[in-house]
């Protein structure tokens, strides 16, 4: 990011910091913490997103290593673990984004980045638009698994990713973002998201204290 955009996402950090600030003074954005079964979705983590040489790419490596842990840590406490992986097609959203020539089926670019250690069975949903609840089963997944918590990482956290935490509070679960483990191409926007998200939608958490969470529960008795 050049000078312009780091002095660009000081302000935003200010100035979202202030409104974090006064909106909690008035009971806006306190924490609902997490349930007792929980499932980790990994939003869109695949190449054309992951290698910044893409053209829909960027420097995600953090994101990449981060949300790795959270699947190592997820496995050893038996909850579930879900990848979406994202398909151009034919609608609205392909006139926003130029994914139609590169989001296609069968191809290196809808590949899961090998970093993130999935196994042949994991479950993989494959979405058309921004919410992974949109057009796929990932609903019923939850249900006949027994989750009431939905931990998310992944990118992009002012699209995908923000779209599912929404849906993810309207079906009736506890979203929790993991704030390191997300990421976009524009910090901005990633800062603002994470902001309004934990104002609004879902709980906003470090890495550590999401690791801390998926560690009790395996310490659990079934």
């Amino acid at each position: 990011m050049n000078g312009g955009g780091d002095a660009l996402a000081a302000a935003v950090r200010e100035h979202l910091a202030a409104e974090r600030e006064r909106l909690a003074a008035d009971g806006i954005g306190t924490r609902s913490g997490p349930g007792r079964r929980a499932a980790l979705l990994v939003v869109d983590l695949v190449r054309a997103f992951t290698e910044p040489d893409s053209p829909l790419g960027s420097d995600l490596d953090a994101v990449v290593t981060r949300s790795a842990e959270l699947v190592e840590a997820a496995r050893a406490a038996g909850a579930p673990v879900f990848f979406s992986v994202p398909l151009a097609e034919a609608g609205g959203w392909s006139r926003k984004i130029p994914a139609n020539d590169l989001l296609v089926p069968g191809t290196p670019a809808v590949e899961l980045d090998p970093r993130l250690h999935h196994l042949p069975g994991d479950s993989i949903l494959v979405k058309k638009y921004a919410s992974c609840f949109f057009g796929t089963d990932l609903l019923s997944r939850l249900v006949s698994n027994g989750c009431d918590t939905l931990l998310i990482a992944g990118c992009t956290t002012s699209g995908c990713v923000r779209g599912t935490a929404v849906d993810a509070v309207q079906n009736g679960f506890r979203p929790v973002v993991v704030a390191e483990a997300v990421g976009d191409r524009s910090e901005a926007a990633h800062k603002q998201s994470l902001f309004d998200l934990q104002a609004k939608y879902c709980d906003v958490v470090e890495l550590a204290e999401a690791l801390d969470y998926l560690k009790a529960l395996q310490a659990r008795p079934s």
